[in-house]
């Protein structure tokens, strides 16, 4: 079996210059007047639900430096230095816009900023920090993707890869389908990060093992497909993640995993207005259509928090 390699870096190096289309769920609660805050308990932006959240699990007083890698607007490292101002943030993207973006959001803080592949970093840059984050975006590294031949043309970065996916393989008892979509660059990401001995790491994305709860399943529809799946966006493809992967890796390497859908720190508040929604067929205006994708997100982003 041949794979291609399916990469969004020309996009996000040369092309991207916008995320207006793409509302991810950090962006849609960001507006204090989103109608997305107020369908939630805590009617906060993500970067403030997230801190706090992972205040159960880590103690910020050992966190001084942080790694945020691909941090979009620069929403969720805001709100983590305006609660935190011990905190010392890097800011590591390879687009060259929104890195862009990010300097504007963050400019009264002291940040450090890095345009760079995070896949072409070795372990040492890793180790200086006490907790990565990469929050809505390892579907958009590198994934190899069966291409049914044998003939594919080998490029030195597809065969990289695929002795990648061999190693990765046989090190964590991965067990890839021939038929399988492999998360490479997330895969490898977090190998990285773990070799490198990181204390506390936070990951998300769109899962392709989600699942709903039983009490939401007349609302919400989300099929569990098991393998990753195709998210075809402008003018680039993702792939939603296997995070059993993800979670075998980090076990490996002695961490604590806890994992689950991101509405476990964004949970609904349940009330007539919001179930009405939900049961609308066709959305009566923009803010209902809104909020039936976001609800929906809530379920299919999932996270991991790795911790040593």
């Amino acid at each position: 079996m041949g794979y291609l390699l399916s990469t969004t870096e020309n996009y996000h190096t040369k092309e991207l210059n916008s995320l207006g289309w793409e509302l991810t769920v950090c962006n849609a609660l960001y507006p204090k007047n989103s109608p997305c805050r107020q369908i939630l308990k805590n009617k906060a932006s993500l970067g403030v639900n997230l801190y706090h959240f992972l205040k159960k699990y880590i103690s910020f007083e050992d966190v001084r430096n942080y790694l945020e890698i691909g941090g979009g607007m620069g929403y969720l490292s805001y709100d983590f230095l305006e609660i935190n101002s011990k905190l010392h943030a890097t800011m590591l993207d390879i687009s060259p816009y929104l890195l862009g973006r990010q300097k504007e959001t963050l400019m009264k803080y002291e940040v450090n900023f890095e345009l760079a592949d995070v896949l072409k970093k070795e372990g040492n840059f890793f180790s200086r920090f006490d907790l990565v984050i990469m929050n809505e975006n390892l579907g958009d590294l590198p994934a190899l993707i069966p291409s049914g031949s044998d003939t594919t043309i080998h490029s030195e970065e597809l065969i990289y890869y695929q002795n990648k996916a061999e190693h990765l393989s046989r090190e964590y008892n991965l067990r890839f389908d021939d038929k399988e979509i492999i998360n490479i660059g997330a895969l490898t990401l977090l190998e990285n990060v773990c070799l490198a001995g990181v204390k506390y790491i936070y990951l998300s994305e769109h899962s392709c093992e989600a699942a709903v709860p039983a009490t939401l399943r007349e609302f919400i529809n989300i099929a569990r497909a098991g393998f990753p799946e195709k998210i075809s966006l402008k003018g680039h493809n993702e792939y939603t993640i296997k995070f059993s992967y993800l979670q075998k890796i980090a076990e490996t390497f002695n961490y604590k995993v806890q994992s689950g859908p991101i509405a476990d720190f964004l949970p609904l508040e349940i009330n007539d207005k919001l179930t009405a929604i939900l049961r609308t067929i066709t959305p009566a205006n923009d803010e209902q259509e809104i909020i039936q994708q976001f609800v929906y997100d809530l379920y299919k982003y999932e996270y991991l928090t790795i911790i040593k």
